[in-house]
């Protein structure tokens, strides 16, 4: 995973390590501090999850299968019906298909970036990458508009976000990172949630009380130091949420009911649809869940046939499912996408190439008309059709169902004006 740089050689990843709450595990308190500058915005108060397919699944072996293309690109899968009149996917999504009223596919999707960071850029911002500026990813933006509750953060990654993901807008409205994946039946550590063995919150109170008495004893001083004020009010945060019941239920998949944890698999990536669903419920704003390893240059029908589509099958169906169950699906928007699909034409070694040019994604709840195919590419998957939909475009209605104005401008930390989405306009068969 790459990790930032700043001008003194300390990375990202170190410098939210740099005011850790020493000798009793946590680490909250960096990134409440990166926080605090996000302003509340008046929204429809939605939340949002951001599934990243990493790697650029096939569009031509999951959700636009063409088996009416020469052997040389049709791949070896076949399509089964969904419980959509007229809507086929693939035979290896079974599960996908009995719930494919629940979410809207977009076929023709194109671009023409064929490098992963750069893809995925894109795909992650909704605005193509430019040298002189970065832009920020859905969930800092979601961040800046909606702020979080006293003891969640707004976005958080599971496990972790991979690139840089605030742009222009800062720190502050960066993602708290798990850093490791759940699995059912193990209870999730987290730092700044969990505390060493040797550690009780006794201990975090009395370490409280000598933060009290510091105060007291520097007085005005502590207060006039930025830095020293801060360390005192974030911690205070991260000290909230460590002892509060709501937070630490929240991560804990133990909490949830039999019924809704049968509707998953068992593995990684269910497991971590299941705590994004567990999170929106408790009032995060923002979360994004990664299943990674579709970059198939080479024996791409058995690593999807007999991995990553039963992996992605269970994970996703169970997650809709799971939002439908519990009535949180009007009000959480979904949002699955690669950073580009994969070549049409099988190469020499059973697998598919780099292909940005066409390919799908899957949008969800938040008044998304579900039960639809938006799009459609050509007869053998090698571009849209007749109508293009771009990156842009889909960013602009995932914004509009979160009731953020896709056409809003920020400043950069220079001045300038840019708006969220810069050229996409939102789709309107997907908004009824």
């Amino acid at each position: 995973m790459s990790q930032q740089t700043f001008c003194d050689g300390v990375t990202r990843r170190d410098f939210l390590r740099v005011g850790a709450l020493a000798g009793i595990g946590l680490s909250l308190s960096d990134w409440f501090a990166l926080s605090c500058a996000g302003a509340i915005t008046e929204t429809k108060g939605k939340s949002a999850i951001f599934v990243r397919l990493g790697g650029g699944p096939s569009h031509m072996d999951t959700f636009d299968l063409k088996p009416d293309a020469p052997s040389t690109h049709r791949g070896e899968f076949n399509e089964i019906e969904t419980n959509v009149p007229g809507i086929r996917i693939c035979e290896h999504l079974p599960k996908l298909a009995r719930c494919a009223d629940k979410f809207a596919i977009l076929r023709g999707v194109s671009h023409t970036l064929a490098a992963h960071e750069l893809g995925s850029l894109y795909m992650n911002t909704g605005n193509r990458p430019i040298a002189s500026l970065h832009f920020p990813s859905y969930g800092a933006v979601v961040a800046k508009e909606f702020g979080g509750t006293p003891h969640l953060p707004p976005f958080v990654t599971i496990p972790s976000q991979g690139y840089s993901a605030t742009g222009y807008l800062g720190l502050e409205h960066g993602p708290f990172e798990l850093n490791t994946s759940p699995q059912f039946g193990r209870p999730l550590e987290i730092r700044g949630l969990t505390l060493r063995k040797d550690v009780t919150l006794a201990d975090v109170d009395r370490r409280e009380n000598l933060l009290k008495r510091y105060d007291t004893a520097f007085g005005d001083f502590a207060h006039e130091d930025k830095l020293l004020s801060g360390m005192n009010q974030f911690g205070q945060k991260a000290y909230a949420m460590l002892r509060s019941d709501k937070a630490r239920q929240a991560f804990d998949l133990t909490k949830e009911s039999d019924s809704i944890v049968s509707l998953f698999g068992k593995d990684q990536f269910s497991a971590s649809c299941l705590l994004a669903a567990r999170l929106v419920e408790s009032g995060v704003r923002f979360v994004t869940v990664q299943l990674s390893g579709f970059d198939t240059h080479s024996d791409n029908f058995n690593t999807l046939k007999n991995r990553l589509l039963p992996t992605l099958d269970a994970g996703l169906a169970g997650l809709f499912s799971t939002l439908a169950t519990k009535a949180m699906l009007d009000s959480t928007s979904v949002f699955v996408t690669g950073e580009f699909g994969r070549t049409p034409k099988i190469n020499p070694r059973a697998g598919r190439d780099h292909y940005p040019r066409a390919m799908f994604c899957l949008l969800a709840g938040g008044g998304i008309q579900g039960g639809q195919v938006v799009g459609e590419s050509d007869a053998k998957g090698e571009g849209p059709k007749d109508r293009a939909i771009t990156p842009d475009d889909v960013a602009a209605t995932f914004y509009k169902t979160l009731g953020i104005d896709p056409t809003k401008e920020y400043l950069t930390p220079s001045g300038r004006p840019v708006m969220i989405v810069r050229y996409g306009k939102p789709i309107g068969e997907l908004l009824g």
